[in-house]
């Protein structure tokens, strides 16, 4: 098989588990089925280690102008450190800021004015980037839009991990057929993390008989995400995802006082760690109560990144096959609000079947 060349936005806490990850796993026996931590070694046929990082693009001066090996390891990244990465001959350009930066995360990204911005369609063009992964900071919606709009003029594939609802649209997802490129999105759903949990446990009260009559989600963290989310102007677009993703699992809606679902404080010393608390309440037979509650601990961006390392061959399997448009399948199995909804059973499937090119998209 070919190499998949891929350029990040955003070298923060997420990107730099990828990278790690494309080290670490690097040197695994393609012939293994089940390797820990991988929900697929192969894809279509490719490993991890066909990634190549070819373009990076962020807005801090503490990543700009640095090889994206030294970049994924700058200050603000908190991320644990499980692999040493090489120099990827990569340097990490300045993007545009736009409104990329909040006012709680405005002390933490620093921004230099002499640093010009690059023509972000041209530096893809030139790197030769198959496929652009989009990793801004929640709220970012003007910024998210921008590099979409780059990969259409560049006639690259996105990958929408944040929260701005481009993928799931059917507007984007007309102008990335025209462009003759795929997409996925939107909103990353972790590996093993809380919307994942969350879900699976609203089916099971459905699958059950049990009524789910009140619910809540609330999270905290240590990383520039959490600390970004303080600014709950930002938030908007995040709670509706979360939200959303939970919501489709239930034949009736739940009222909007009944279900809270969002990231709710920043506690710095955290790091990247994730704390999530679930509380469901519900009736089984007869009416009477039943009540769950959950405690998950977890680091959030190699949580991320395990799911991500499929979404990117999935990509790279469309440019393969000359598909172009919102990729439904994997994206309703890799992201929280994708353009159609289905139990995460069913999404597995779709993914199995679109691997095997059993399903065009």
């Amino acid at each position: 098989m070919g190499r998949i060349k891929i350029a990040l936005v955003g070298v923060g806490n997420c990107a730099s588990s990828l990278v790690q990850g494309r080290e670490y796993y690097k040197n695994i026996d393609g012939n293994d089925p089940l390797v820990p931590g991988l929900m697929h070694n192969v894809v279509g046929g490719y490993a991890i280690k066909d990634i190549d990082f070819v373009a990076a693009f962020d807005i801090d001066k503490n990543k700009v102008g640095k090889d994206l090996g030294d970049a994924v390891f700058s200050k603000p990244n908190c991320t644990t450190k499980f692999s040493d990465v090489p120099e990827w001959k990569v340097e990490v350009k300045k993007g545009p800021v736009l409104d990329g930066v909040g006012e709680t995360t405005k002390d933490k990204f620093l921004v230099d004015p002499s640093q010009t911005p690059v023509d972000v369609a041209r530096e893809l063009e030139d790197s030769g980037a198959e496929i652009l992964m989009n990793y801004l900071p929640v709220g970012s919606e003007k910024a998210a839009r921008f590099y979409a709009e780059e990969c259409l003029k560049a006639g690259v594939a996105f990958i929408n991990a944040m929260p701005v609802f481009i993928a799931s649209t059917k507007e984007w997802d007309e102008r990335f057929r025209q462009a003759g490129v795929p997409t996925i999105g939107d909103d990353i759903k972790s590996q093993l993390g809380a919307t994942i949990v969350h879900r699976v446990l609203t089916k099971l009260f459905v699958d059950r008989g049990v009524k789910l009559d009140h619910t809540y989600q609330l999270n905290v963290g240590g990383n520039t995400d959490f600390l970004n989310m303080l600014e709950r102007t930002r938030l908007k677009s995040k709670k509706i995802s979360k939200t959303q993703s939970v919501q489709s699992q239930l034949p009736t809606k739940l009222a909007p006082e009944d279900i809270h679902i969002g990231p709710s404080d920043y506690v710095p010393w955290l790091n990247d760690n994730k704390l999530c608390f679930i509380r469901m309440e519900g009736r089984k037979f007869g009416d009477v109560p039943l009540n769950l509650e959950l405690r998950l601990s977890v680091e959030d961006s190699p949580n991320s990144a395990g799911v991500m390392v499929d979404a990117i061959r999935c990509a790279k399997l469309a440019l393969d096959r000359g598909v172009s448009g919102t990729l439904t399948s994997p994206s309703s199995y890799f992201m929280k609000s994708p353009m159609i909804q289905y139990s995460d059973d069913v999404c597995r499937n779709l993914v199995e079947e679109y691997i095997k090119g059993e399903r065009e998209r």
